[in-house]
């Protein structure tokens, strides 16, 4: 994948922004923009969608994207960030004391072509797993 501006898509669930959770989203938000990265908001909607069209990379066009059910998770796929400024990024969450956000990945050649939706389903999957891992 070609090098390009650091990104993040970020989705908050319609319902943490009902019982009034912005002031996490506010502190992430806050420390992306002083780190001059883009912010896209990804909405439900969107969730159908491949994660390389979200994520504004040449070649993937906008699909006619099923419904999906409802995600009630937050998540971050992070793009174009090297290692120094993804520990960077990591860092500046944990100095603005942003509750942690479990559902992360960086954009790849294999997951920039999965459904957006898709893509939340595996970390689920491996969240779970690591999780397991944690309790032995």
């Amino acid at each position: 994948m070609a090098a390009g501006k650091e990104m993040v898509l970020y989705y908050q669930p319609e319902s943490d922004k009902q019982k009034g959770n912005g002031t996490k989203a506010a502190k992430l938000k806050s420390v992306l923009v002083r780190m001059g990265v883009r912010i896209k908001n990804i909405s439900q909607e969107q969730m159908g969608q491949t994660v390389g069209y979200l994520a504004g990379i040449e070649g993937f066009e906008e699909q006619e994207a099923e419904a999906c059910p409802p995600v009630e998770e937050e998540l971050l796929v992070i793009k174009n960030f090297s290692n120094s400024r993804l520990d960077e990024f990591l860092m500046n969450l944990r100095r603005a004391e942003v509750e942690k956000i479990a559902l992360k990945a960086v954009l790849t050649d294999t997951n920039c072509k999965w459904k957006l939706y898709d893509l939340y389903q595996e970390l689920v999957k491996e969240h779970e797993e690591m999780s397991k891992r944690k309790q032995k």
